[in-house]
């Protein structure tokens, strides 16, 4: 079904947006922090930093990202690739679904793994001023491991955006 939604060529609740006519930034840094679930029991808790680049204006952004996950007994590093397809919802606010690769990799008890999984989130922008230059993100996402136990988990990200412009 999210596959489809990149395939499809409309923009099912988009609307054109000039935004001052400023250029677009450069790429978007993410800052903030990341809860994770497993649905099989267990929780943890991190940062999140991701820089997120256009190479095709309203059809294509590319979202590179790690991750570093918190437990007693468990430290887990996210790092992610992420293909979304953007909607501009008006001047201060974006939608966005995306799909990716990510590796994983985990130290338990001593014991040190690594992991390939598939993502898929939702991500919410907000930009204050309507100038993308600070704003906040909100993403929920799925994580299935492709790894032993084929661990599956929903996570949500937040916090800081922040563009970043060619200079004068």
């Amino acid at each position: 079904m999210i596959a489809s939604l990149f395939l499809c060529r409309g923009n099912a609740f988009a609307q054109s947006v000039d935004v001052d006519k400023e250029p677009e930034p450069v790429a978007i840094v993410e800052l903030g922090g990341a809860g994770s679930w497993n649905l099989k029991g267990g929780s943890s808790f991190g940062a999140d930093l991701a820089a997120e680049v256009t190479p095709i204006e309203n059809w294509l952004e590319l979202e590179a990202g790690v991750t570093p996950l918190f437990t007693r007994h468990l430290t887990e590093w996210d790092t992610d690739l992420l293909f979304k397809k953007p909607w501009t919802l008006s001047k201060k606010a974006e939608f966005m679904i995306g799909i990716g690769p990510e590796w994983i990799h985990t130290r338990q008890y001593g014991v040190t793994t690594n992991s390939i999984a598939a993502e898929a989130v939702l991500d919410f922008m907000y930009w204050p001023s309507g100038k993308h230059r600070f704003g906040w993100f909100i993403e929920p996402g799925y994580e299935y491991n492709f790894g032993r136990g084929h661990e599956r988990s929903i996570g949500i990200s937040g916090g800081l955006l922040i563009a970043i412009r060619r200079g004068p």
